[in-house]
């Protein structure tokens, strides 16, 4: 099984704390939607014996287009891949493009499932952001789309400038009310060339203090967790029955396909990138050029990837499939490596998967670059 992530390169504005590929000129849409629905066949090629469970729309903002786009997309992919009987198609979504008419028409197209990009329920925090939506659009949009979707997953964002425990307790249980199945939960993280870099140093903006983010994730897990929730990944949070395939499918290390400009791909041994160049895309794609680079991974970089993908999840880290894969060697480094982590019950061992704890969750990726191997090949 695989996956289909289809990237639209557009938004009505720029986030403050955004630096993914997008344009704010909408002059171009038409052109990109034709390039992307060429892309998707000259890359067939790649899927030769995969069936498609999943094709993502992610963004950019995907909910600028006209549902009449949105199928010219996914009748592409079902015109060129082997797709199952009812994949989970999503469609992130921002708040103030789902009127109660666009979610009606989205719930008659092949969408399935709805990720509405929220971020909080409070105006200052959204103002802050520069989201493109306030607090009452947010509100309504739920309502609404629970009248025609039962999939729905909302995003917030946690450890802000100035945001109490308080007010983020409060934002985590404005979501549980509205009793969605699916909820995605990030740190604010402050990336390098985006508005508020400059804000933090210009000291307009309180810098993002990591204490401050661990203790939100400590108060989102356990609340989320108690109201029935399950961290099937550090990020992600879902009722039973209400895992994301797409998310799980990424850290679970199947094959997907990225289409569009910046979209990533992987095969299982190669990992590639389009060019993050909206013009020179679609000039390449016109021309029936594929304008993607790619990179060979080594036993190393394979296994990296896996002990950094399964320490964020449930499954967690195989040591049967480790020494299956890349050798005994690889099992006794990462033993050795994971030792101090199990000693400050950050890891666990669950017969022969290694877990982080609770208290080691957040900290997963630092653990992880912890437990890489370097030089071995």
């Amino acid at each position: 099984m695989a996956g289909i992530y289809i990237h639209i390169p557009f938004c009505k504005q720029a986030c403050h704390y955004c630096d993914f590929h997008f344009s704010t000129q909408m002059g171009k849409k038409e052109t990109m939607i034709n390039a992307l629905s060429k892309e998707i066949p000259l890359r067939k090629s790649e899927f030769k014996d995969e069936i498609v469970e999943t094709i993502y729309f992610g963004g950019g903002t995907p909910s600028v287009l006209e549902v009449s786009e949105i199928e010219k997309l996914v009748t592409a992919v079902y015109d060129n891949y082997r797709v199952i009987d009812k994949p989970e198609i999503t469609l992130e979504a921002n708040p103030d493009d789902l009127s109660e008419d666009k979610i009606a028409s989205l719930s008659e197209s092949p969408i399935n499932r709805l990720s509405i990009g929220v971020q909080s329920f409070f105006e200052e925090d959204l103002k802050l952001m520069n989201r493109a939506h306030n607090a009452n659009e947010a509100e309504q949009c739920i309502q609404q789309a629970k009248k025609h979707f039962q999939n729905i997953s909302i995003d917030l964002i946690y450890g802000m400038p100035n945001m109490t425990n308080e007010r983020w307790k409060q934002n985590i249980d404005k979501a549980i009310s509205f009793q969605i199945s699916h909820i995605s939960s990030y740190a604010l993280t402050v990336e390098p060339k985006t508005a508020l870099a400059n804000f933090v140093k210009k000291g307009l903006v309180k810098p993002v203090e990591d204490e401050v983010a661990q203790e939100h994730f400590h108060i989102l897990n356990n609340t989320l967790t108690e109201a029935g929730y399950s961290c099937y990944e550090i990020s992600n949070f879902g009722k039973p029955g209400y895992f994301s395939k797409n998310n799980s499918a990424y850290w679970q290390q199947k094959k997907y396909i990225g289409i569009g400009p910046s979209a990533h791909s992987f095969d299982g041994i190669r990992r590639g990138w389009n060019i993050n160049n909206n013009p020179k895309y679609i000039k390449a794609i016109t021309n029936g050029e594929l304008p993607m680079e790619e990179e060979v991974l080594s036993k190393t970089d394979k296994y990296n990837e896996y002990i950094m993908t399964g320490l964020r999840t449930i499954w967690g880290v195989s040591l049967l499939k480790v020494v299956e894969e890349f050798g005994n060697k690889y099992k006794e480094y990462l033993l050795q490596q994971a030792e101090k982590h199990l000693e400050r019950h950050l890891l666990y061992l669950d017969d022969d998967t290694l877990l982080t704890t609770k208290k080691g969750k957040f900290l997963a990726d630092g653990i992880a670059s912890d437990l890489f191997m370097l030089n071995l090949k």
